[in-house]
């Protein structure tokens, strides 16, 4: 079978620039030294090119939230460099863990007696400190199963670091209390906001996630943090509306009056949303392209009005700059990435 032809959607991944902003982090983290979320296929923008750069650069501790997702990077980093959130739910877990040398995160009592009982070794401890996800409660702390770990990194995470709210102090002091119960080695609570709050949240180690991957969670991260990811999508087809046609379903929008538009691949099924009808632009040269009507499964219609030169096969760049497309979609900055789909070409 032949192979198939390129997509006309393409997703392109600056690793200069993550590898800039991993620095940057690294930085500010002061003493601290920082590691990776790569959860989620590295926030959906692929894993494959995220780690190996990351581990180019520099770092040596990644944070993925499932088992398969640790698998996946046996074939970038070391077993050991290599933590699973989630944790181990079933002995399969614990045996998996234990075979390839993988951290996995004891989040409760549960979890550390099935570690213990499947062999033990070394892992990671979560406390929650507030955030009321996963981790042990403080009270927790200083059961005999938890004495009995070989903990590397004792970590928390922050609800609410990306404001300015009494409630990151709180969750501090909730930590540095539970970590005076409790044997380890490192201390991480710090994701990419939290860096930004200072060095008295860094530790000593850090997790960043968003701003790796161009998202800027605070305001003192803006200017420091580099976009990463790019789109664009080709022209499936240009046509002439006249005064009084409509797009799309609903018929949204109508044609005030005669204008050029052109069908665009890209849809919802891709991760642009419905939520950038009437507010999304694309880009052709310096022109400004305004999405007409509703977002279609895998198509947009644009504006050509400005575009004249612009022909079937053309591809259009998508803005996608994370602070200012979650001010126009009411989306986070976390959903714009991870949303994306796997049509792209990479």
């Amino acid at each position: 079978m032949p192979e198939a032809p390129p997509a006309h959607l393409r997703l392109t991944v600056d690793t200069g620039a993550l590898t800039d902003n991993w620095r940057a982090l690294d930085h500010l983290s002061g003493k601290a030294a920082a590691g990776a979320a790569v959860k989620a296929n590295a926030y959906g923008v692929g894993a494959q090119s995220v780690v190996p750069a990351l581990a180019d650069a520099g770092c040596k501790s990644f944070f993925v939230a499932h088992w398969a997702e640790a698998a996946e990077l046996l074939n970038y980093v070391p077993a050991a460099q290599i933590s699973v959130l989630h944790g181990p739910l079933t002995t399969a877990d614990a045996n998996f863990a234990r075979s390839t040398g993988v951290k996995p995160v004891i989040n409760s009592l549960h979890q550390a007696r099935l570690w213990q009982d499947t062999g033990g070794g070394i892992c990671d401890l979560m406390i929650d400190t507030g955030i009321n996800r996963l981790g042990l409660s403080p009270n927790e702390v200083s059961d005999r199963r938890i004495a009995e770990l070989d903990v590397d990194i004792l970590m928390s995470h922050l609800a609410s670091g990306d404001e300015d709210n009494p409630f990151n102090h709180m969750q501090m002091d909730a930590f540095r209390s539970a970590a005076a119960r409790v044997g380890y080695q490192r201390l991480s609570l710090a994701n990419s906001a939290g860096i930004a709050l200072g060095h008295e949240f860094t530790f000593d180690l850090t997790r960043p996630g968003l701003a790796l991957y161009g998202g800027i969670p605070r305001q003192e991260l803006d200017g420091i943090i580099k976009p990463v990811v790019g789109i664009d999508a080709a022209v499936l087809q240009t046509r002439m509306l006249s005064a009084g046609d409509t797009v799309g379903y609903n018929a949204t929008f109508t044609a005030p009056h005669s204008m050029r538009v052109g069908v665009v691949s890209l849809g919802y099924a891709d991760g642009y949303l419905r939520s950038w009808a009437g507010r999304g632009m694309l880009q052709y040269q310096s022109a400004a392209l305004p999405v007409l009507g509703k977002v279609s499964m895998d198509m947009i219609v644009v504006d050509l009005t400005d575009a004249a030169n612009c022909q079937e096969g053309d591809w259009l760049t998508v803005p996608y700059a994370l602070p200012e497309a979650a001010r126009k979609t009411g989306l986070s900055q976390y959903e714009l990435l991870t949303i994306l789909g796997q049509r792209f070409s990479r």
